[in-house]
């Protein structure tokens, strides 16, 4: 058996949304955008995984495509450390691209790991030390945003009827209409509903100070990226606002950048993207370094089904563990076409990791022939 990479391929594709999407702290989202990564191997393994997209689609396609599939030819694909290691010191570390570099190796990385199980016969989370077993799912991913309190709890009825026992609501709107929609989902679900929130780095400092009181009598469970990743200051500045406990990750790429967050202490909450922060072999270090403070890791989803399959096997594989993000927005063609079923939730509330070989979701190359990219922003 030979499992040197013959080949690495990334396609970038997109589908409109006509009718505009849900509106979020950073626009109203009027398309979806994905980068899928296909490594192959002499013995014909094909491995599939995810890049995040960044809103640049097509440069992160581009990335994989030229500089890192040059460096990473003929090495074997299941010497995940070694490759990890060749692109940090050729391009991450020595040359820069920043988080680019870290998305478009993550796809790359996430496609290795696939090979591997597939190679072995195993599972994703039996490759990665783990076990099968139940993990608590929450519905948030691009879903439950703005809009009139009645409306939000119809949107979020059916999702805790199908048996979800967590949500997450977007805020980083105004303090009035936050604090009415987290207290309406309260009133109308009760205290059995663990609540969470995301406000895409919508909020100021006065208007995220306004509302940690609400959030603390409301014992809403996180606030997810009050502020832009990096910044340190004002993080620090509304920890000593409240309880609420403070949650970011999936803007932060890879263990270098997770470093001065654990050493903070301000966040608590740890959200690595196996497709952004810089693959499943930096996730696992990532996490590792939180274990050792005891802080969980609740992994941010990205777009289609083959990261959210992935996540979950992760998160069997791992003893700080905390919930998945199910993305349940309406009509994701990422999750519900692109591939086979990659989750389905229990009436526990909860998921479990596909049992196939491998990350478990099989790519339909169709399906991205016939979603080419659609270039320009992706929220306006």
């Amino acid at each position: 058996m030979s499992t040197r990479i013959r080949a690495v391929e990334a396609f970038a594709t997109s589908f409109p949304l006509p009718q505009g999407g849900p509106t979020l702290g950073i626009g109203r989202a009027v398309k979806r955008d994905a980068v899928m990564v296909k490594v192959t191997t002499d013995d014909g393994i094909v491995g599939w995984g995810e890049s995040h997209h960044g809103r640049a689609h097509t440069a992160i396609a581009a990335l994989v495509n030229t500089t890192l599939r040059g460096l990473i030819m003929r090495m074997d694909a299941t010497d995940v450390v070694g490759i990890s290691a060749r692109i940090y010191k050729y391009q991450l570390a020595s040359h820069g691209m920043g988080a680019a570099c870290a998305m478009a190796m993550s796809g790359i990385d996430m496609a290795l790991w696939d090979i591997r199980a597939k190679a072995a016969g195993w599972p994703l989370y039996r490759m990665l030390g783990g076990a099968s077993r139940r993990v608590p799912a929450y519905a948030g991913g691009v879903a439950l945003g703005y809009q009139p309190p009645a409306a939000l709890i119809d949107e979020a009825r059916p999702l805790i009827d199908a048996g979800y026992r967590a949500v997450k609501l977007r805020v980083g709107d105004n303090a009035r209409d936050d604090i009415a929609r987290m207290e309406a989902v309260r009133t109308a679900f009760g205290e059995d509903l663990a609540i969470l929130t995301d406000a895409n780095t919508g909020y100021d400092l006065p208007t995220a100070r306004a509302v940690m009181p609400a959030m603390e009598a409301l014992a809403i469970g996180w606030l997810e990226e009050p502020f832009p990743a990096h910044d340190f200051r004002r993080y620090r500045e509304l920890k000593l606002c409240g309880r609420t406990p403070l949650a970011a990750g999936e803007n932060h790429f890879t263990r270098f950048e997770f470093a001065p967050v654990l050493e903070a202490g301000d966040i608590t909450i740890l959200q690595p993207d196996l497709s952004k922060c810089g693959g499943i072999t930096e996730a696992l270090r990532i996490a590792s370094m939180a274990g050792a403070q005891k802080l969980p890791i609740h992994p941010h989803s990205s777009m289609t089904g083959v990261n959210q399959a992935a996540s979950i096997h992760f998160l069997c594989a791992i003893d700080n563990a905390g919930y998945f993000e199910a993305d349940v927005s309406r009509a994701n063609l990422f999750r519900d076409a692109l591939g086979s079923l990659p989750w389905t939730i229990g009436k526990d509330g909860c998921v479990a990791p596909n049992e196939t070989p491998g990350i478990g979701v099989e790519v339909d190359e169709q399906f991205l022939s016939a979603h080419p990219p659609i270039e320009g922003p992706g929220y306006v």
